[in-house]
C-alpha cells in the first residue's frame, strides 16, 4: 500500500510504503508525482513502515517509473528502520539522476529537512 502523507509544499512530497506493493498502488501513485512534476523538479520522502516489497507486476511497475521519472526527481529521502532499507538507498543510486539519502525511522524530521534545503 502507498499512502500519501502530508508535505510542506507542492514540490516535496511524502508516501509511506507498507505491505507488499501491487500495480494498483502505482496507479494511483504515479500520476501524483507526474502532476507535481509538470512544473519542475520534485523531491521524494518515501517512509517504509512494515515493508514486504513488491509482487511481479509492481517490480515492473517500479522498474518503469524509475527509468520514465530519473530526470524529474531531484531528491529521495529514504526513511526505514531495517538494515537492507538502507542497503536499499544504494542499490538505487545508479537508476536515478536524483540525491539519494537514507535516514532511520527517528530521523524523519531531518529527512523533510534536507528535502526542503536549497
Amino acid at each position: 500500500m502507498i499512502e500519501k502523507l502530508p508535505s510542506p509544499s507542492d514540490k516535496v512530497l511524502g508516501f509511506k510504503l507498507s505491505g507488499k506493493l501491487h500495480d494498483a498502488d502505482y496507479k494511483t501513485f504515479v500520476p501524483l508525482i507526474d502532476e507535481a512534476a509538470k512544473s519542475g523538479k520534485v523531491r521524494l520522502l518515501s517512509q517504509f513502515h512494515d515493508f514486504h516489497g513488491w509482487d511481479l507486476h509492481a517490480l515492473w511497475d517500479d522498474i518503469k517509473f524509475s527509468t520514465t521519472h530519473c530526470t524529474t526527481i531531484e531528491r529521495i529521502a529514504l526513511v526505514g528502520d531495517k538494515t537492507w532499507e538502507k542497503w536499499m538507498a544504494k542499490v538505487c543510486v545508479p537508476f536515478t539522476m536524483a540525491k539519494v539519502k537514507y535516514f532511520d525511522v527517528s530521523e524523519i524530521d531531518k529527512a523533510w529537512a534536507w528535502l526542503q534545503e536549497a
